[in-house]
């Protein structure tokens, strides 16, 4: 039977009044227990034949990663994708899948894979095969030349998708072929359901759900292969994710006020309105002065307290989380009003955010140039917790500009979707729990993270639990000297891929229960 999320017992919500009678809500912790992961038993199989196989194809393996890693696939721009998008669907065909097809949508082309075990256990495994733009002057190697590079970690490739998500998508292809290799067949049936839009927002990944529902609803779960591990080791798991409303926000001069056909004379300000000005007003209405709490009426409204079981999983990293290192880590000296402990990790995981990600207007190169902009721009992100519903936000957000005289502001939708969430209980979350407790030491689970992904579409959608896991190390996703390590130095306890395929071959077998 697939394991459903439990929603007993959800505390109540308390409210704190702010400026202009908005009400942020705050959420007591109604128990002190902690989720202990320690508790589930590690897994005990051992497969030294499959694993002889992976040490003996580790160099050919090591490849396999950076033929991946040297094919562009960035969505933003339309780079490569199709190559990328056949590279990995001659890939799952090479390695024995009976099906493997482009699937095709509205925007860039989806991945679909099958392979039929006739096992008791079905995995669907969820992947993406696109990553973000590059600024190549940015970058100590060549961003799509993957090459190996010594790091302080060890033998790393450097390369954009190192670490989001190529390294650990082929590395979990890499066991498979071993697998297949020395035992004929898999532990467990396979659907692989890729596409190449998650940088984008995954707006048509629901077309490539569509083509395939009833089949994928088969599964038992979904896998989300990427690294986990931090330099010292410790292994983190995250059972869920943030929802995402993504727009823009354009003030263009017109019947109101304003340049209304091109720029103008910076002295016409004098008599002429700004878009420039108006747009920067009209963002400052949605936040209070410190930018800290949106002030949209109803925007913190139905967001779903944490439940009993995701109150333990936040106990257990509050106990076990270095929120000083996490600061220096992400460049910051503090968060917002001191946030700390148990109360920063609820802000952060059960708070929906309102941030500017990028605003432009009129004249930014060197120099002077006096000029009043007919046009100003904003792109904005709001993530959203679970209860809280991308269309309904920006609907909000849109009564709210009409309700305070800025009707001319446009807004332009660019990807929206929920949050999604996993039960701890879940047999194939406990099936990767078994697996890292056998192979590290220090796992700390948390109930989501702050960022998004669209799983929803399968914990929502289809009813299955989705767990991303895999061992390893990487960092620089989306920034400059992206990594994945490769070999660990002498002295560094993490996975290298060696050590990352095996706890995947562990892992299908756990599933399995062999």
């Amino acid at each position: 039977m697939k394991s459903m999320i439990l929603l007993l017992l959800i505390p109540a919500m308390v409210f704190c009044t702010v400026a202009h009678g908005t009400e942020r809500p705050t959420f007591p912790m109604e128990t002190s227990d902690a989720y202990d992961p320690s508790r589930v038993a590690a897994y005990r199989g051992d497969h030294a034949d499959i694993y002889a196989h992976i040490e003996q194809s580790i160099e050919s393996h090591t490849r396999a990663l950076q033929r991946w890693m040297r094919q562009p696939s960035i969505s933003a721009q339309n780079v490569g994708i199709q190559e990328m998008a056949e590279m990995l669907r001659s890939d799952l065909e090479r390695i024995g899948f009976q099906e493997a097809a482009l699937v095709p949508t509205d925007g860039h082309p989806g991945v679909w894979g099958v392979y039929d075990a006739g096992a008791e256990k079905t995995l669907l495994v969820y992947m993406m095969y696109d990553v973000q733009p590059v600024n190549p002057e940015d970058w100590d190697s060549p961003p799509f030349e993957a090459n190996i590079v010594d790091h302080e970690l060890g033998k790393v490739i450097m390369a954009r998708g190192a670490t989001n998500q190529k390294g650990p998508e082929r590395a979990f292809l890499n066991a498979l072929e071993s697998i297949i290799a020395v035992k004929g067949t898999l532990p467990v049936n396979l659907m692989v359901a890729a596409e190449g839009e998650e940088e984008l927002g995954s707006p048509h990944y629901p077309q490539i759900v569509d083509a395939y529902e009833k089949r994928m609803r088969e599964a038992d779960g979904v896998l989300f292969p990427m690294s986990v591990q931090a330099p010292d080791g410790k292994t983190s798991m995250f059972l869920g994710v943030k929802g995402i409303l993504y727009f823009e926000m354009e003030s263009r001069g017109g019947d109101w006020g304003g340049p209304q056909n091109s720029e103008i004379h910076g002295s016409y300000k004098a008599i002429v309105d700004s878009p420039t000005l108006r747009l920067v007003q009209a963002i400052a209405s949605l936040t209070s002065r410190d930018g800290n709490t949106i002030m949209v009426p109803g925007y913190y409204e139905g967001i779903r307290p944490p439940t009993p079981e995701e109150q333990q999983l936040i106990n257990g990293v509050a106990r076990n989380q270095d929120q000083g290192q996490m600061k220096q880590a992400i460049g910051v000296a503090r968060f917002i009003d001191d946030l700390s402990g148990t109360e920063a990790i609820v802000e952060a995981l059960y708070m929906p955010t309102l941030n500017v990600d990028g605003l432009w207007s009129g004249y930014t190169g060197e120099g002077v140039k006096t000029i009043l902009p007919h046009i100003a721009t904003a792109k904005v992100d709001s993530r959203l917790p679970v209860g809280l519903d991308p269309d309904e936000a920006l609907a909000k957000i849109r009564y709210h500009l009409d309700s305070n005289g800025f009707e001319d502001i446009v807004i332009r939708k660019l990807s929206g979707y929920p949050a999604a969430q996993t039960s701890v209980h879940a047999d194939l979350t406990q099936a990767v729990i078994s697996v890292y407790n056998k192979y590290s030491k220090g796992l700390s689970i948390q109930p989501r993270i702050a960022g998004s992904a669209p799983f929803y579409q399968f914990t929502d959608r289809l009813g299955l639990p989705l767990v991303p896991a895999g061992m390893g190390h990487g960092r620089g996703a989306h920034a400059p000297n992206e990594i994945y390590l490769v070999e660990p130095g002498p002295d560094i306890p993490v996975a290298g891929l060696a050590g990352i395929e095996k706890s995947y071959v562990d892992l299908l077998y756990a599933l399995a229960g062999e």
